[in-house]
């Protein structure tokens, strides 16, 4: 069993205590810091990955989302920098999506 899968089951144990009309408030005060310290270590992915995008823009001379478009597309090279900088958004863009879910933000 991996660690991943240990986890959600316990996640899934203590869900299922909770919808029985369990409430512990030592539970909640460690969900909510565990949330806190998840949500920071986001917040500072979130800026690092925003400073390798930045590079990538000065070099390229082209803002990271113009270029992850027209390089869907095909409409750029086959660069390996391109292929760097476009799985980095990759990157980027999922560590919004984790953010906003921990601080319970859609993106929209």
């Amino acid at each position: 069993m991996t660690a991943q899968t240990e986890t959600l089951s316990r996640i899934r144990i203590l869900r299922e205590v909770y919808q029985q009309d369990y409430h512990s408030a030592m539970a909640d005060r460690v969900l909510d810091k565990l949330i806190d310290l998840e949500r920071g270590k986001a917040q500072r992915e979130l800026k690092e990955y925003r400073e390798i995008l930045d590079s990538f823009e000065q070099r390229h001379q082209m803002p990271s989302e113009l270029f992850y478009e027209r390089f869907q597309r095909g409409e750029i090279g086959d660069n390996a920098d391109f292929f760097e900088w476009s799985a980095m958004y990759d990157i980027w863009q999922a560590v919004q999506e984790r953010l906003a879910k921990l601080s319970g933000a859609s993106l929209q």
